[in-house]
């Protein structure tokens, strides 16, 4: 399976490029952010003539969520991320797609901070951290992918001096993000690009992308299960450079769900090779006490022994 994550900045105005991307590099499972576009314009119509089913989660001119399945229709397991009832931004959307479940996410930017933008920017990474970790715990394969609005590290951007006060680069952002990882998810671009320079995000100032000054803040999060099938990982820097392109082009990573499939099978032929064991245990620790108690009901005690 190739899984990718897109900002795709508008996708009334890219779903050209969106459409040429796909057919180009035909990912099995998408991410998509930043539809900016309520459920009514979602282009379902479009997405499904290019051989994807798709669910979709849009908000007028702001946010939006969506994941596509090649040849596979995604089955909605949340819209919306959980803890605060009152959050109606289009951020957070989950399905399970072929024995995977995938969460789609937009974290908010947090620009400008210091600021009200910032704090629920930090108070959104705390949601996620806490519903990560639920996750996690559940045993399910899982990815984690999407616009983190985060840069992890100095190395993750072509110079942090200019950048210094933006939410992006903020200690806090970026602790938020070393404890989500620190719960046991694999930061796959990182992994698989362990000491070289990889970016997904080029503004449109300055000719940073002509001259290569990007950031990486687009991620996938690998459960630890999830991490051990994958195969490669990348970013299709090409769609970048295309006319009327999106300031971020997709990363994404590719999985051996063969693999995955076994170990899960190998996990359930052990637990019921144990099962069966602890059975077996339990009979013959059963038979041995009754044997037991049938012995000594046979012999003599110690009152007959001394006439007491």
């Amino acid at each position: 399976m190739k899984l990718a994550t897109f900002n795709i900045n508008g996708i009334r105005s890219r779903l050209p490029a969106l459409l040429a991307w796909l057919e180009r590099e035909a990912p099995d499972v998408v991410c998509l952010q930043e539809l900016k576009a309520p459920d009514a314009a979602f282009p379902a119509a479009e997405i499904d003539r290019a051989g994807y089913g798709a669910i979709w989660h849009g908000q007028a001119s702001w946010n939006g969520v969506a994941i596509l399945a090649r040849d596979a229709q995604p089955v909605e397991t949340r819209r919306g991320l959980p803890g605060d009832p009152d959050d109606t931004h289009s951020r957070y959307l989950e399905a399970a797609v072929d024995g995977l479940l995938i969460g789609c996410l937009y974290l908010p930017n947090g620009n400008p901070q210091p600021g009200p933008r910032f704090d629920y920017k930090l108070a959104w990474f705390e949601r996620l951290i806490v519903y990560a970790k639920k996750l996690l715990d559940s045993g399910h394969p899982v990815v984690l992918a999407g616009d983190y609005n985060v840069v992890p590290t100095d190395f993750d951007i072509y110079n942090p001096r200019s950048w210094l006060k933006d939410a992006l680069l903020q200690p806090e952002s970026r602790d938020c993000y070393a404890r989500l990882l620190a719960q046991g998810w694999t930061d796959s671009l990182r992994k698989r690009f362990p000491d070289e320079q990889i970016f997904t995000f080029w503004d449109y100032f300055r000719q940073h992308w002509e001259r290569n000054s990007g950031l990486r803040i687009d991620h996938l999060l690998l459960s630890p299960q999830v991490a051990a099938t994958m195969r490669n990982a990348g970013v299709d820097r090409w769609v970048r450079g295309e006319p009327h392109a999106s300031d971020h082009a997709p990363a994404w990573v590719e999985l051996d769900l063969e693999r995955l499939a076994g170990d899960a099978a190998e996990v359930a032929t052990n637990a019921s090779s144990n099962a069966t064991r602890a059975g077996e245990v339990k009979k013959t620790a059963v038979k041995k006490t009754a044997v037991g108690k049938a012995s000594a009901a046979k012999r003599p005690t110690a009152s007959r022994k001394t006439g007491k």
